[in-house]
């Protein structure tokens, strides 16, 4: 629900320089951002989740030890019939005590988590092997040489290196990333055609290639300059980077995959109700700053986020999200992502990600120089300022990024409890039984996302970036200062 998430990645991609393919701009297709890149730009620039779950496959789960067989075992789950329209209207009014999932739909949510997980912890490595087979056949060093023969403008070299490394690092994900998109249209997730699919990824590879070599520029202009201290220059040249691309986000780069109108004019209750909620929070969002978004040509989630920084910052609802829930459930959903920002997350979040960085990049920058002492010559790079040593610095970044995993998802979590926690407070009074509205919303969201009703406890700590739905549902009915006579925490 956070688009935070979605700006961290931007963060995570420009720094680590590795791009691959794009994802549908919805909670549960972390599929495809597995699928596609761990720390992909495409995510960086499109993605907001609502739970940290990644999801994956590639090699064999416990009920199969080849690809084909998994195949068969999903063609055979995907042939239950989704719920209507008009079944999730009588779901969305359904009393909630805890997060439960129908027979089929159990058996699907598991199995997608299992892949998940797999993918999840596969493809860093997946990545990282790729960089590593790029610099052994000297492919690196081809593309470096292919671009200084080309011209002695660095800048030109630089476009150069970076559209052929990138190509070359992005084309073996491709299958990965298909098979996903097969795998999600199966399960009725994502209902967005192939051809619309790939022309998708056809323009965030122009998107990505474009930024790429601008920070690759940055990157290797720094180290030449500065040896030593290349690290320190590049990780705060990141910080008006990362403030550059919130602001232009959601005015040039979202607009190239999703269609976006004012929500008054789909939906004038709703913008009423919304500044309600807005007032009862003490902030002030003009209707034109809110948003209608067309999801349903590409996904069945819902979702709904604030997004942008200063003259660009907007509230964003999909129409699935319209759809299938109901004005007081879409309500809670945008207190919550309301809370995001009335709580510092975003420039909290930022500082810390800044700060885990700083720290990446000076160990990134003593592991490199140990490497390229050892393996330079055999991968003909010459020095460190060399185009061909970028994916030393990828493939040593993707790697420090893995471990550091459970840090920023543990912040990110932490966030996501005290948006839910601001979510009920600011809704309460304005909803009857806000609790009861907002573990709703919660079993909507798990039941089309198909979050795992029972997922492993080591798994969400390492890759959930969000709190499970169980918990999240759980909270949501317990909490209740209002009934002890006691004063809410955030909205007073």
């Amino acid at each position: 629900m956070t688009n935070r998430r979605r700006i961290a990645r931007c963060v995570l991609a420009c720094l680590m320089l590795a791009v691959a393919f794009p994802a549908a701009s919805t909670q549960g297709a972390e599929m495809y951002l597995a699928a596609s890149c761990t720390v992909g730009v495409s995510m960086a620039l499109r993605c907001s989740t609502p739970h940290g779950k990644a999801a994956g496959y590639i090699t064999a789960t416990r009920q199969s030890s080849a690809p084909a067989q998994m195949s068969a075992q999903v063609n055979n789950l995907a042939k239950e019939t989704p719920a209507s329209p008009d079944e999730h209207a009588q779901q969305s009014q359904k009393r909630v005590t805890s997060y439960t999932l129908p027979h089929g739909t159990y058996a699907k949510a598991r199995h997608l988590s299992r892949i998940s997980f797999l993918l999840r912890v596969f493809l860093p490595f997946y990545q990282i092997a790729l960089l590593a087979l790029i610099l052994r056949w000297g492919w690196s060093s081809k593309f470096r040489d292919w671009a200084e023969a080309a011209s002695t403008r660095r800048i030109v070299q630089a476009a150069i290196y970076s559209s052929l490394f990138l190509l070359a690092f992005t084309l073996p994900q491709l299958p990965i990333a298909a098979w996903v998109h097969w795998l999600l249209r199966r399960y009725d997730l994502v209902i967005q055609g192939w051809a619309s699919w790939f022309w998708d990824h056809i323009k965030t590879q122009f998107v990505i290639t474009i930024i790429g070599t601008l920070v690759i520029a940055g990157l290797f202009r720094a180290i030449r300059r500065s040896p030593r201290r290349w690290w320190f220059y590049f990780w705060l040249g990141s910080i008006p980077v990362t403030l550059f691309f919130i602001f232009i986000s959601p005015l040039v780069i979202d607009p190239l995959f999703n269609k976006f109108e004012p929500l008054q004019s789909h939906d004038p209750a709703l913008v009423d109700s919304l500044e309600r909620v807005v007032a009862r929070a003490g902030l002030s969002i003009p209707p034109e700053r809110m948003f209608w978004m067309n999801a349903s040509a590409k996904v069945n989630f819902v979702n709904a986020y604030v997004t942008g920084i200063g003259a660009s910052k907007r509230v964003v609802v999909w129409d699935t999200t319209i759809e299938k829930m109901t004005n007081p459930q879409i309500l809670f959903v945008f207190g919550h992502e309301m809370g995001h920002y009335v709580l510092g997350h975003i420039p909290k979040g930022l500082g810390l990600l800044e700060a885990l960085f700083f720290l990446l990049f000076y160990i990134g920058f003593r592991l490199s120089n140990r490497v390229l002492q050892k393996k330079s010559q055999a991968w003909q790079i010459r020095a460190p300022d060399d185009w061909a040593s970028l994916p030393v610095y990828g493939g040593i970044l993707l790697l420090l990024l893995f471990v550091a995993t459970p840090l920023t998802n543990g912040m990110s979590r932490y966030f996501e409890h005290q948006a839910d926690q601001y979510g009920l407070e600011v809704t309460h009074g304005i909803t009857p039984d806000s609790g009861q509205v907002a573990a709703q919303s919660f079993q909507i969201l798990g039941e089309i996302d198909m979050e795992d009703p029972a997922p492993n406890r080591l798994e969400i700590w390492w890759f959930w970036d969000h709190p499970w739905i169980g918990d999240r549902i759980k909270f949501a009915l317990e909490y209740g200062p209002w009934s002890k006579g006691e004063s809410p925490e955030f909205v007073k």
